[in-house]
């Protein structure tokens, strides 16, 4: 019996993410976001409460003027965006791909009840498209 193809978040989603604090250092992001090979990740309070989000362009910038000066970087809660689109577990995954067919984020937070779960990818989307195709 062939596997069924995946038609929400929820099933695509990871849910072990890797996810910073407003407290945390920007040369500690940068090294993590490099660590994990994603361009953005999620900012979130101790509650584990969606608070914002911090892009490697967010940050590019900054790591190399603290680099050239010699000073330590800003904070992630200095730089990062707090309007952030998330979207929800139970969404479809063809309405969110619908989503990212504009100048949209490549990482989308996955939030319930307030409180990251996880984050999807644009590929992690295109990856299951094709899949429901073949199905």
């Amino acid at each position: 019996m062939p596997n069924k193809a995946p038609t929400i978040v929820r099933e695509i989603m990871s849910r072990d993410c890797y996810r910073v604090t407003g407290k945390t250092s920007v040369s500690t992001l940068a090294e993590g976001l490099a660590l994990h090979r994603l361009p953005g990740v999620p900012v979130v309070d101790e509650r584990d409460h969606l608070i914002g989000f911090i892009s490697e362009q967010d940050v590019l910038g900054k790591v190399l003027e603290s680099a050239y000066l010699n000073e330590e970087p800003p904070l992630v809660r200095e730089l990062m965006r707090n309007e952030v689109l998330s979207v929800s577990p139970t969404k479809s995954i063809t309405d969110l791909a619908q989503e990212m067919l504009g100048a949209k984020p490549k990482v989308y937070p996955v939030v319930e009840q307030q409180r990251l779960v996880g984050i999807v990818t644009r590929r992690d989307v295109l990856s299951a498209i094709i899949r429901m195709r073949h199905r």
